[in-house]
């Protein structure tokens, strides 16, 4: 079969490798009709998560058909059509028992590489280098799916794939982001950054009762996507000092809940603040750029919560802990829990209260990923998220 192989820092290519097999009584193998490129497949892509093998599959967006399932899973069969979450999960252990689905104590054979570098070890990922479990991803004509008994949702009702793929990752995360927010009845909410988690999160933001989302971003297609399809208002930080913006825009008070949709490759108006951490990033004396999410807790009321979606992978500098103590803030955070997420956002896509799918700006094949993984990373021709079809 055909998958987009990670070959390198800034280098992706199709390459022709095995189909996959079977390999437990819980597998099932699904034939992928739509995958996208995620923003935190970037951080591979550029290099800064750490344990990436020439020749891994990436991908953990994905969508398809079964073709296939081991024996013990009775619930999927050859022909249903499915959508998969990207946390790979047991449902057994106490994790999955609580419905923390990303931190499953079961799904990442390297779970002492991970424990390493973050203390304890969260599930394992497709496609997302081998701190959590080395997985073949979606980016492929064929997967191999764990635990199929417990992750993929079936879907009966013949919704088109653009309208339910994002159930798989990003979707569900700018949910849960704007879910950690604690919104009630009349809150502001600022999100920093419009990609696609972040469209979702202000999206999700009003759903959930704000009356006022503000949008960070410096792409103006990105702010333009945020004002016209969900009603934001919008800021561009290249252009306005945003903390400052903020202040005025909120009484003075700041916004009552921040999320933090960008992660480790924040970028900063700010050039000789930009140049600091990108050189600290560079020389690995910092892991991530952190920009965003300094921005926010300085932004954000007193009392005010900080959720933090956007991905993250190891050490920040010039972390503002006064700030977080000084003014009781509360900072909430994780790798989205997406099982928990699946049936009710479903039903809300059925019903009509969001379409997923106007993120999408570039429908392309899986032959043209390099060509997509460029376009999406220097955001040449407007590009906010790329789907790409196998066949």
């Amino acid at each position: 079969m055909r998958a987009v192989c990670w070959t390198g820092r800034n280098s992706v290519e199709v390459e022709n490798v095995p189909d996959p097999q079977i390999l437990n009584d819980r597998d099932a193998i699904v034939r992928v009709t739509s995958t996208a490129i995620c923003g935190s497949d970037l951080h591979l892509y550029d290099g800064y998560v750490p344990t990436m093998k020439k020749g891994d599959i990436l991908g953990h967006e994905f969508m398809g058909e079964v073709v296939e399932v081991g024996r013990g899973v009775s619930n999927l069969g050859a022909g249903d059509r499915v959508v998969v979450p990207f946390p790979i999960a047991c449902g057994n252990c106490n994790a999955c028992r609580a419905e923390w689905w990303s931190l499953c104590e079961n799904s990442n054979p390297n779970a002492g590489l991970a424990e390493k570098l973050w203390g304890h070890s969260p599930c394992g990922i497709f496609g997302y280098s081998h701190l959590t479990g080395g997985y073949a991803g979606g980016q492929a004509e064929y997967v191999r799916v764990p635990y199929a008994d417990v992750g993929p949702l079936k879907l009966e009702n013949g919704i088109p794939d653009e309208q339910v793929l994002f159930l798989s990752d990003i979707l569900p995360t700018g949910y849960m982001g704007a879910e950690l927010c604690d919104i009630t009845q009349g809150d502001v909410v600022a999100v920093w950054g419009a990609g696609p988690v972040g469209q979702f999160a202000i999206a999700s933001a009003f759903m959930l009762g704000a009356e006022r989302v503000i949008a960070i971003d410096r792409f103006p297609e990105r702010l333009r996507m945020a004002a016209e399809v969900s009603g934001a208002e919008t800021l561009n930080y290249e252009e306005e000092d945003v903390p400052e913006a903020l202040k005025e825009l909120t009484g003075g008070r700041g916004p009552d809940a921040a999320i933090d949709a960008v992660g480790m490759e924040a970028h900063h108006a700010s050039l000789p603040l930009h140049a600091y951490d990108r050189v600290k990033q560079a020389t690995r004396l910092e892991s991530d750029r952190a920009h965003a999410l300094r921005e926010a807790i300085m932004s954000v009321k007193n009392g005010g919560i900080v959720s933090v979606v956007g991905v993250y992978g190891g050490l920040v500098d010039k972390f503002p802990m006064g700030a977080v103590v000084n003014r009781s803030l509360t900072i909430k955070a994780g790798q989205c829990h997406v099982h928990r997420y699946l049936r009710p956002l479903l039903e809300r896509i059925e019903n009509g209260e969001i379409d997923p799918s106007f993120v999408v700006t570039h429908r392309m094949t899986l032959d043209d990923a390099p060509e997509a993984y460029e376009l999406f990373k220097r955001k040449q021709d407007d590009c906010v998220k790329v789907v790409l079809a196998p066949s």
